[in-house]
């Protein structure tokens, strides 16, 4: 039998036949180790627990003795538990562990609450996310981003797939664009893939093509020795350069102005995104430099020249 000692009994609660009562005591061993024990019961006698008396009911038995481990673990869960449950909290994330998988989904719940606009006073108001925070989000998105971006490039995918991720991501396209809008419609003939407001508060447009699809940007043959568009490449800067004069057109149309949201049109500029330049050599690189020289509204990005800017500006957010 286990010797006991440092015993310790309290009435929880008296009824006119039964008494609720809890009782602990400890089990001392030859070594440092002490185990503490509870025991939980209702009792039809309102002796003390060195009387003999008969729990309340036996099947189920109304009385309950928890071993060491299981007491420790009670004491954890009421810590734990107790208080945020009082106060009605129905989820909440314990700050010892606050990065155990179990809490994702809380915080994912807070986070999908409908009201995006009262929750993004309410976390700036409250100062919730520091600046290190946020700015750590925002790097680790765009990282994310760029990743996908080059397994992007090894698929040869469709131009509405490229626009889908774009709209999702405008900030490799420069820092020179302040947001997307949302018409995309210049006249009932064209629409561009993207009408843009620059930094300045006047509306430019971004027109792209898929990296691949058998589109070269160069001309298979040289021309005198240079490098040449390839017929491909002339077609677009031709369709880029026609939505310029359109946008040019409907700048003084109320309708058109409306349906951009008052972004005023005047000189519109156009980024065309159109084929690779990873295989290069100095010599067409050196065209490439030679053939947006001669643009003085449109500006051609390759799919490699956008992932090297977004390097770039990865490493700057980094550092």
């Amino acid at each position: 039998m286990q010797k006991i000692e440092g015993q310790l009994k309290r009435v929880l609660r008296t009824k006119p036949t039964v008494v609720t009562r809890a009782f602990f005591w400890k089990i001392p061993h030859n070594t440092p180790r002490e185990d503490v024990c509870l025991k939980i019961g209702r009792y039809k006698t309102s002796a003390w627990f060195d009387q003999k008396e008969e729990a309340e009911t036996l099947d189920p038995k109304s009385e309950l003795t928890l071993d060491h481990d299981e007491f420790k673990e009670l004491i954890a869960f009421l810590q734990e538990s107790y208080e945020p449950f009082r106060q009605g909290v129905k989820a909440f994330i314990p700050l010892d562990s606050p990065f155990e998988a179990d809490n994702a989904s809380q915080i994912k719940a807070l986070f999908s609450v409908p009201q995006k606009a009262e929750l993004v006073r309410f976390i700036l108001d409250n100062d919730i996310i520091p600046d290190e925070l946020a700015d750590g989000l925002r790097q680790a998105k765009r990282l994310r981003a760029v990743r996908e971006y080059r397994s992007m490039l090894e698929e040869d995918l469709v131009e509405q797939r490229w626009q889908q991720w774009f709209q999702e991501n405008s900030w490799v396209l420069g820092s020179e664009f302040v947001r997307i809008l949302d018409e995309r419609r210049i006249d009932t003939k064209n629409i561009s893939d993207f009408l843009m407001e620059a930094y300045d508060g006047f509306l430019d447009v971004v027109e792209i093509k898929r990296p691949g699809g058998g589109m070269q940007f160069w001309a298979a043959a040289l021309d005198h020795g240079n490098s040449v568009p390839s017929t491909d490449l002339i077609k677009a800067i031709t369709q880029a350069s026609r939505y310029i004069h359109e946008i040019e057109l409907e700048a003084n149309s109320v309708k058109f102005l409306d349906n951009v949201g008052g972004v005023k049109t005047v000189k519109p500029r156009c980024v065309l995104l159109f084929g690779r330049s990873n295989d290069w050599t100095p010599e067409q690189a050196e065209a490439y430099r030679i053939l947006n020289a001669s643009f003085h509204n449109l500006t051609v990005l390759t799919y490699d020249h956008v992932l090297t800017r977004a390097e770039r500006i990865i490493d700057m957010d980094k550092d």
